[in-house]
């Protein structure tokens, strides 16, 4: 089984047993040396205080000072629909992106076939690229 395979049974599998009815989702954040990092949204009462679904596998790699290789989210709609995977938003992009472009991120693929591409191929207009010859 490849590394991406691992990352998505591994989220899938997690989603089952915390999710056992209706909607589920849960991210898997690979380390270089080789951890997996699972993370889940917290459940609030005011939509404003949510959280993506990375977030805690992003802070948990922040405190083991650890870096970051791949990333899938995994979201179903409940328990007998279909397992998708959820391209980071613009803000996840931004936390990954602290590892360097090369980090692999699972993407929605329409095809529904398991693809990750690199940060920079998702965000190939950076913001941060105009200050990439400054110290």
């Amino acid at each position: 089984m490849t590394v991406e395979e691992t990352l998505f049974t591994t989220a899938v599998e997690f989603i089952k047993t915390r999710y056992p009815t209706g909607w589920g989702g849960a991210a898997v954040i690979r380390t270089e040396d080789g951890k997996m990092l699972i993370s889940v949204a917290p459940e609030v009462n005011n939509a404003s205080a949510e959280l993506c679904i990375e977030t805690g596998a992003i802070c948990e790699a922040h405190k083991l000072n650890v870096k970051v290789t791949h990333c899938i989210c995994v979201v179903r709609d409940n328990e007998k629909s279909k397992f998708k995977i959820l391209t980071p938003c613009g803000i996840c992009q931004e936390r990954l992106r602290y590892w360097g472009g090369d980090v692999l991120v699972g993407v929605t693929d329409l095809g529904e076939s398991l693809k990750f591409v690199p940060l920079k191929e998702l965000m190939p207009y950076w913001w941060h690229n105009a200050y990439a010859n400054k110290a």
